[in-house]
């Protein structure tokens, strides 16, 4: 998968992941892009290991496992960013 369809998958998977966990976050869109983008990637490598798939291609499981990562990442950021 080419760069702009990372940037692509990161930019829906971090929308679509802000949209269930919504909230105030520090950083705005900006920060909501990259964690989709980061997600993917995380995403797509845990469903490797765990032989759910991967993010290689622009699929409905492909951007499943993406939103999954951008949560997961979300999650960890508000936990974080938090306690500052």
């Amino acid at each position: 998968m080419g760069i702009l369809s990372w940037i692509i998958l990161g930019l829906l998977a971090g929308g679509i992941a802000k949209f269930l966990m919504p909230g105030k976050d520090p950083g705005g869109c900006f920060i909501t892009i990259l964690l989709g983008i980061v997600g993917a990637a995380v995403g797509g490598w845990i469903g490797t290991q765990l032989g759910f798939g991967s993010v290689q291609q622009f699929d409905l499981r492909g951007l499943g496992i993406a939103i999954l990562g951008s949560l997961i990442l979300l999650l960890i950021y508000r936990m974080v960013a938090g306690r500052k």
